[in-house]
């Protein structure tokens, strides 16, 4: 693992592999890069990619306060470190952090949000019983009353990820559950700071998540100019386990796929 420290002085680890164009990835709650393991390989192959793990996650540092916006500028100072024309890739919570990354860094060429959860408070009781779960040391219940609950994710689709191997992972990381839950609770996304955008941005969303990722994705796609959105036929908030073929095939074709198109 590679370190960059960030504005505060906080480290941030990142993984390197393959060669091409570089792509920066970002992963949403309760993982670290691993999360994107099953699609790093092939997507390798024709880029060089870079998959940081999130203050407080895997290998990187934290500080004593948490604020979102620290987030913002871990992910800058990652593009910044890379150097050249940068593509960003963030998922759920990582996507918030990509964007607001992109009016800080100047060196991103495309951008892929999939399903960034602006404006999406978690019903009602649910961050208190995360809360207690996390307080009698019951970790994985706590994950698993985000991804049921917070999220709303089916449980055939959570049932799946518990075989995967990044699990373990998720549930290790469940204690910055509750601090990102409040951080997303007062995020709002703020359009006119992105009027004049001008980075091509592919707003992935599956076709059948939940109508809240819906309208999160859709106001999104009003703020950012430059910005359309792709359906995933078949799925909802975790395409690249769920579907790793159809997501590879987006993300490419997009990056490195259509540029005479853009």
């Amino acid at each position: 693992m590679h370190t960059v420290k960030s504005a505060d002085g906080t480290p941030i680890a990142y993984n390197v592999s393959g060669a091409g164009p570089a792509l920066l990835l970002v992963h949403g709650a309760t993982a670290d890069h691993t999360r994107w393991s099953s699609v790093i390989p092939r997507l390798a192959e024709h880029l060089t990619v870079y998959a940081l793990d999130r203050r407080g996650h895997g290998e990187s540092g934290d500080a004593a306060d948490y604020a979102l916006e620290r987030e913002f500028e871990d992910v800058a100072a990652v593009v910044d470190v890379i150097g050249g024309p940068v593509f960003l890739l963030g998922h759920s919570y990582g996507a918030i952090c990509a964007l607001e990354a992109t009016l800080l860094a100047r060196n991103i060429a495309r951008l892929i949000l999939y399903e960034p959860p602006v404006q999406m408070p978690s019903p009602p009781g649910v961050a208190a019983k995360i809360n207690r779960l996390l307080e009698e040391g019951r970790k994985e219940e706590a994950l698993l009353t985000f991804l049921l609950e917070a999220v709303r994710a089916p449980r055939i689709d959570v049932e799946a990820s518990r075989s995967h191997p990044v699990w373990p992972v998720r549930v290790a990381a469940a204690g910055t559950l509750p601090r990102e839950i409040t951080a997303l609770e007062n995020y709002a996304l703020q359009p006119d700071r992105f009027q004049s955008a001008t980075i091509p941005t592919l707003l992935l969303l599956g076709g059948e998540s939940e109508p809240d990722f819906v309208k999160a994705t859709e106001r999104v796609h009003a703020a950012l100019p430059a910005s359309r959105i792709e359906r995933l036929p078949g799925q909802r908030h975790s395409a690249m386990n769920t579907a790793p073929e159809l997501f590879i095939e987006r993300v490419l074709n997009f990056l490195i796929g259509d540029t005479q198109e853009n």
